[in-house]
């Protein structure tokens, strides 16, 4: 490459290099020399340096470690369910059926409506009057105020997230599904297999690669909710539904410490790290193991 191509190549990318700069490695930098000094942006003094107190001052603190339970629930207790929806769907909707189409574009809808007005809608489904407790009624079964119970208002929440984006994961596996060689399944067919050893034997460990993926970004997705917390319950009914992001935000823009939430921020990427590392390892050993 010349060095008139090298300098057209630069400077057809300056506007991405100039905004990942601006917008992404300068902020992760900024919040990470934050995160090691005392700074209150309203109080118009300096980010003060006081070195590793900040995240000490995180460890000890036990509505820091009632966010990170809460969260673990939150990631543990929906991805198993929205992966196990999202791959049945999938095989079904793989299969030759009448009003595929139709099917695969309803299921994706909750994907393409805003977070915010999927969480308003079931703040109102969730309500003592709303529709949940409407249907159980008629069943004889006793209502609940769901968002203002400490025991149910997580899972009335992980509910909800199941069902706003499985659809998302669903295309992903479909995506899959679809670069399978139909000869393999019709090998599978000629030596004998009924379609759940097909499915267990044949149709996961082809579709792994994508598995890995959506675990992945999943992961990371659940880790990182906030609007939802936001908008139906604010981290209550004491602090039941308070989780790693609402509480960053907490301490950030409501208290306005923005090294702790620097701090915060910097933990929770470690969190995601570990956790999406292990279940790369993980699949990726099973992979070796049984191929």
């Amino acid at each position: 490459m010349t060095g008139r191509s090298r300098w057209s190549t630069f400077i057809l990318l300056s506007p991405w290099i100039v905004t990942f700069i601006a917008f992404s490695l300068y902020p992760v930098g900024y919040s990470l020399y934050l995160s090691f000094t005392k700074y209150d942006p309203l109080a118009g003094l300096a980010p003060k340096f006081i070195g590793l107190s900040n995240y000490f001052e995180i460890i000890n603190d036990p509505k820091f470690w009632q966010a990170v339970k809460n969260t673990v629930i939150f990631v543990v207790g929906t991805i198993p369910v929205t992966t196990a929806i999202a791959i049945v769907l999938a095989v079904f909707l793989n299969k030759k059926i009448k009003f595929r189409s139709f099917f695969r574009a309803s299921y994706f809808v909750p994907v393409m409506t805003s977070i915010v007005v999927i969480s308003t809608i079931f703040t109102y489904i969730y309500s003592p009057y709303g529709l949940l407790n409407s249907l159980l009624g008629l069943f004889g079964i006793q209502g609940q105020n769901w968002l203002l119970s400490t025991q149910f208002a997580l899972p009335a929440i992980m509910a909800m997230m199941v069902w706003a984006s499985f659809g998302y994961y669903t295309v992903l596996f479909l995506a899959g599904l679809q670069n399978i060689p139909e000869e393999i399944y019709e090998s599978a067919a000629i030596d004998g297999a009924n379609s759940i050893q097909t499915f267990f034997r044949v149709t996961l460990p082809l579709l792994r690669p994508m598995l890995i993926f959506a675990l992945v970004i999943n992961t990371i997705r659940s880790f990182q909710i906030f609007s939802q917390i936001f908008v139906m319950t604010q981290g209550g009914p004491l602090g039941s539904t308070r989780t790693i992001v609402y509480y960053l935000y907490n301490m950030g823009f409501q208290k306005f410490r923005m090294g702790y939430a620097s701090g915060i921020a910097y933990l929770l990427f470690i969190l995601i790290l570990v956790f999406s590392v292990i279940q790369m390892k993980t699949l990726s050993y099973e992979e070796q193991f049984y191929g």
